[in-house]
Parts: C-alpha cells; structure tokens; sequence
C-alpha cells in the first residue's frame, strides 16, 4: 500500500493505492491521527487507485469520521470509490455516514 497527504488551504488530501488490509491499516489510521492532531478535520480519501479494503480498512474510516465530526469541526470525503469497495461499504451500512464525491475537485471544492 502506498498513502500520499497533500495538504490545502482549506482540506487535505489522502490518496491510498494498493491494498488496505489488516496489515496495511494501522498505516492508514496513522496518516488520518497525524493530521487530526494538527487540527485538521476536513479529509478527503482518493480512492481511484485502492485494489481492495478490508473491515480493517472500513473501520479506520469510521473511527476518522467519528473525529472529524466530532463537536461539528470537519469530515471526511470519500472520492473515486471503486464499485468492489463501495458494495462493501453499501453491505455494511455505511454510505449514509459519508458523502461521496466522484472527482477530487469536486471533493476538495466541497470544503
């Protein structure tokens, strides 16, 4: 798995290529802790490259969005969501716990 930040004025962006699983997911729980401790809560996750992603990957993303939202400060965006992926998130009942986009601009612009 490969994770890239780049960070804006107004949001930052996360893009994750390869797998996240359960080996790969404390990495990306990391990336998404590094920047909430900043004081960053507007996230937007690219996910146009993303193989696959595993309860261990679903989880990182709920625990994310449970801080970004935390006290109304911010939350996280999900963008380019592959088809494989976003069955798994419809399964387990998570597409009305994010918003997702189909473009970074778009997401981006959202913030």
């Amino acid at each position: 798995m490969e994770i890239t930040h780049t960070q804006y004025k107004h949001c930052d962006l996360v893009k994750v290529k390869g797998r996240v699983d359960s080996y790969t997911a404390p990495q990306l729980s990391e990336t998404f802790n590094k920047i909430t401790e900043e004081g960053r809560f507007k996230i937007a996750l690219d996910m146009s490259e993303l193989d696959f992603m595993s309860s261990a990957g679903l989880r990182a993303l709920i625990n994310t969005q449970k801080v970004c939202k935390r006290y109304n400060r911010g939350e996280l965006v999900l963008v380019a969501v592959p088809e494989n992926i976003r069955a798994a998130l419809d399964l387990a009942g998570f597409i009305p716990l994010f918003k997702i986009y189909d473009d970074v601009l778009t997401a981006i612009g959202n913030f």
